[in-house]
This record gives structure tokens, C-alpha cells and sequence, in this order.
């Protein structure tokens, strides 16, 4: 690769982190995403005490709030290809980056690198909490093991909030990629899993169920659950198959 080009691409992925570092809506949805999550360690930590018999497992509870905490990293998700339709920011972004498929690409790894830290101190900070809280009712974690499960957690809202900004390419406007991922995750996966339960082996394979595999502990009771490393697989080729999906429509497609 010659030097000008890698010169390019550091240009244009400085520009796209820059458009989102400096985009007040991210930062708001970090912070309300955060506190909720410490107000869900709390609540969920509370109720642990009140209920405790004997020792428990402080990963279980302290990442108890991921359902609910990745309704953020959809939000954040969503904002970041969303945001430039609004006022018709996305006309001068291709004028001044023609190379469509590159631009958008470039501004999933822009995301991917504000994400990944933010989600690895928002899972923390439930798991410390918690930590804290229990620490003489807790059963003893392994630090590796403690630090997988963070790192599967983090790799979970990583791949959620990049496939929430694929669907945001696609849909281009907030609301409806709003409706369309929340009811997702939050009404129409849980009721599915209520209503069709013969079908768990199937629903194992959906973005949602098989991220949960990357970092919530898997009971030897459950019959064909996912490993950690097959979710990851699963929720990647998701992620990728919305992303590549996302670059061709927005190849052919006027602003």
C-alpha cells in the first residue's frame, strides 16, 4: 500500500471519529447508558442481598442489567449513520469522500473504536458495583475468568451497536430503526422465546441469543447451548452479513 493511501485512510477515519467524538447525541446516550446501567447494578444487587442464602456469582448478577443496557448501544449505534441525514450532512460527507463503500466502512471502525472501551468500562462498572456490594456473599471469581466474560460482554454491545448502525444505513432515519431494533430486542425475541419454546435450538441462531452466549455462563442443565467462541461466530457473521448488506445499498442509492 502506497504511503498517500495510507495517508487517506487515516484522514478519513480521523474525519469520521471526529464527526462522532463531536456529536453531542453520542455523548448523552454514553452517559444516560451508564448511569442506567449503575442504577440496574444496584437494583439488581439489592435484590441479590435480600435474597441471599449463601454465596453467589457476582458475573450473574452484575451483568443481570445486558438486557436492557444494550438498548443504549442500539441507540448509539443508530445515531452515528442516522445523524448525517439530518440536515443533509450526509450530501457533503459524499462530496467530500466519493468513495461510498470505503466511507462507510471506515465509519463502522471509527465506531468500533469508541465502542469498545466505553462498553468494557459500562460492563465493569456493574460487575464492581456488585463487587463491592456482595464481596462477603459472592462465590470466589477467577480473574481470567472474570476477564473473559468481560471481554464477551464488551465484544456483545461492540457487535450490536455495529449492526444497529448498519441497519440505521439502511433504514436512514432514527425512528424507524428505532422501532425497528427495540421491538426486535425488547418485544418481539423474549416473546418468541415464551410462546416458542420448542424452537430454542433455532432462536439460538439470532443475533440476540447467540450474543448472550459470549458472556453469560451456560448451565450444564440446558440442552444444545452455544459455546462462547460459537455465539461470537454467529453474531459476527450477523453483524458482517447487515454491514455488507448496508455498503451495497448505499452504493447504488441516491443520498
Amino acid at each position: 500500500m502506497s504511503v498517500s493511501s495510507s495517508r487517506k485512510i487515516t484522514q478519513i477515519l480521523g474525519a469520521e471519529l471526529d464527526k462522532l467524538v463531536t456529536l453531542p447525541l453520542i455523548w448523552f446516550t454514553l452517559m444516560g447508558t451508564f448511569i442506567l446501567n449503575l442504577v440496574l447494578a444496584a437494583a439488581f444487587t439489592s435484590v441479590g442481598l435480600q435474597g441471599a442464602t449463601g454465596t453467589q456469582n457476582i458475573l450473574n448478577i452484575g451483568l443481570a442489567s445486558m438486557g436492557y443496557l444494550q438498548a443504549g448501544f442500539i441507540i448509539l449505534g443508530i445515531l452515528a449513520t442516522c445523524s448525517e441525514y439530518t440536515g443533509g450532512q450526509i450530501r457533503t460527507t459524499l462530496i467530500t469522500i466519493p468513495w461510498r463503500g470505503f466511507q462507510l466502512s471506515t465509519k463502522h471502525l471509527a465506531l468500533a473504536i469508541i465502542t469498545i472501551p466505553v462498553a468494557f468500562i459500562i460492563a465493569a462498572s456493574g460487575v464492581l458495583y456488585t463487587f463491592i456490594m456482595m464481596r462477603d456473599t459472592t462465590v470466589v471469581i477467577e480473574i481470567d475468568t472474570m476477564i473473559t466474560t468481560l471481554i464477551g460482554a464488551t465484544g456483545y454491545l461492540t457487535l450490536t451497536t455495529l449492526l444497529s448502525a448498519a441497519v440505521g444505513a439502511l433504514l436512514r432515519r432514527t425512528t424507524p430503526a428505532l422501532v425497528v431494533l427495540l421491538g426486535y430486542y425488547f418485544i418481539v425475541s423474549p416473546l418468541t422465546r415464551v410462546f416458542l419454546p420448542s424452537n430454542k435450538i433455532f432462536l439460538n441462531y439470532f443475533p440476540d441469543t447467540a450474543g448472550s452466549y459470549m458472556y453469560m455462563p451456560s448451565s450444564s442443565d440446558e440442552i444444545s447451548v452455544l459455546t462462547p467462541m460459537q455465539g461470537t461466530g454467529i453474531s459476527m457473521l450477523w453483524t458482517l452479513s447487515f454491514i455488507t448488506v448496508a455498503i451495497v445499498f448505499y452504493r447504488k442509492r441516491d443520498a
